[in-house]
């Protein structure tokens, strides 16, 4: 069993056994036809001539030896057969030369006479050593009566020779299907599992960890298209090994430098005791900030994590009017700290499927970075409109907007354009990815670009939600 297990064992068995099939149709069944065929036509043949002697000698009341001599000098009988005549007693009476036939003509002839005496017909017909032997055995009847018989027999050497010929002609075919077969079987199975073992070892190599490791498998076949899908594969595993990589290193120093600086400010009011009141309230407040800058981050982690893993609440009709202005309430004193102002424009009717907090995720993520990366005296504009059977959630601000080369970046995970300003801001760089992500797992979308008079303008399309009546 486990032999039959190899690909290459169970398709040269295959093969091997449907080649075996046709060989052997090739060796039995052509042959047989053409034999059958032969003995057809030798079946006609000798029975005709026997019917013509029979019907000549029933002319005769009695056979005697002159009448048949008679009636025999005057048909034309083929030289190569061997014709027996006998009366009703089994005298022979004309016999002529044995040309063909030998013991089976005597063994045949003494079986059968009998029989045909009786009034019954017999043929015989078979192939021996290369030689057709045909023979008839027929009853010579006049007015119902049995006077006589008739035997005709031929051995056709010819029509032997050519079914001989043939025989051998399939044969030597035969041999050189099988070894052509076994030729190209063995090369096309060299060619396949060559270029299997290639794609085999290379998804071992990749399963160690060999992202970078590339197959080059030729032709235009299904192999090759195996191998271009797998190069693409390893490209994708390789993106996502480096986004992991960096994710983690990016999580891990989001989270270590809110920790170092709590120890270190916690550090410095336990080792100074002559530090002034206002001083220590000072490094409690930035203690403060770090730790709910720590939560946050833990947070957008975490939802990550859940979005990931495909990890939401139940969902439902959310109104994204209500939500959007629960939210913008929320950050007007913000952004009120910070000198701008909010505006919004929201229509109502635009229900979407969803959880109320991924709504209320993307929507304060959006409007929290159009503040915190605006300019002073700047503002921030939310609206919300229907489109054909969409939500559309828009965001504009006055900030400095984002260049070019880092636009296609921007919706990664710990991405930053200007990174001293994001952490002097408490930006993760997490904000705009939970935002695409969120967007993506309600069937929708989010798209950036800048403005043209300044800023940033956020678009998030999400499909309408209608209740079922």
């Amino acid at each position: 069993m486990r032999v039959f297990s190899s690909l290459r064992v169970r398709i040269a068995f295959s093969y091997a056994l449907l080649l075996a099939v046709v060989l052997v149709l090739m060796n039995t069944y052509f042959l047989t036809a053409s034999r059958d065929m032969i003995f057809t036509s030798k079946h006609t043949l000798i029975r005709n001539q026997a019917a013509i002697m029979e019907t000549a000698l029933a002319d005769f009341d009695d056979l005697s030896i002159d009448d048949v001599s008679q009636v025999m000098a005057r048909l034309d009988v083929d030289e190569s057969m061997r014709v027996v005549i006998m009366d009703d007693d089994g005298i022979l009476l004309y016999d002529t030369t044995d040309s063909a036939g030998g013991s089976y003509y005597a063994d045949f002839f003494q079986q059968n006479a009998s029989r045909a005496l009786g009034g019954y017909d017999v043929i015989s017909l078979r192939f021996s050593e290369g030689v057709f032997y045909s023979s008839a055995l027929l009853p010579v009847i006049r007015d119902g009566a049995v006077i006589g018989a008739v035997y005709v027999h031929e051995g056709d050497a010819q029509q032997g020779a050519i079914l001989v010929g043939l025989q051998s002609t399939i044969k030597s075919i035969s041999i050189l299907v099988t070894a052509l077969s076994v030729f190209i079987v063995a090369l096309i199975l060299w060619t396949v599992m060559r270029r299997i073992s290639s794609i085999l070892r290379a998804i071992k190599l990749v399963r160690e960890g060999e992202y970078n490791y590339r197959i080059s498998v030729g032709g235009n076949d299904e192999l090759a298209l195996l191998g271009e899908e797998f190069n693409s594969l390893t490209d994708r595993l390789r993106d996502t090994d480096e986004i992991r990589r960096r994710f983690v290193a990016d999580a891990s120093h989001e989270l270590k430098t809110p920790l170092a600086s709590i120890r270190l400010l916690s550090d410095s009011i336990l080792n100074n005791d002559g530090m002034d009141p206002d001083t220590v309230r000072e490094f409690v407040t930035d203690i403060g900030n770090e730790s709910e800058r720590l939560a946050r981050t833990t947070e957008k982690l975490m939802t990550l994590t859940r979005l990931d893993n495909n990890i939401i609440a139940e969902r439902a009709s959310v109104d994204m009017r209500e939500v959007a202005t629960d939210t913008l309430h929320m950050l007007r004193p913000l952004a009120a700290s910070r000198g701008l102002t909010i505006e919004s424009a929201l229509d109502g009717g635009c229900f979407v499927l969803a959880t109320r907090d991924e709504v209320y995720m993307i929507i304060l993520n959006l409007t929290e970075n159009a503040i915190k990366y605006n300019t002073p005296g700047g503002s921030v504009c939310v609206k919300l409109t229907r489109e054909a059977e969409h939500s559309i959630l828009t965001v504009d601000d006055t900030g400095i907007g984002v260049p070019e080369a880092d636009m296609p970046h921007i919706f990664d995970r710990f991405y930053r354009v200007d990174k001293a300003r994001s952490r002097e801001a408490g930006g993760s760089g997490l904000g705009l990815s939970l935002v695409r992500d969120a967007a993506l797992g309600l069937g929708g979308s989010v798209t950036a670009e800048n403005r043209r008079d300044g800023g940033m303008r956020f678009r998030v399309r999400l499909p309408l939600y209608i209740a079922p009546e």
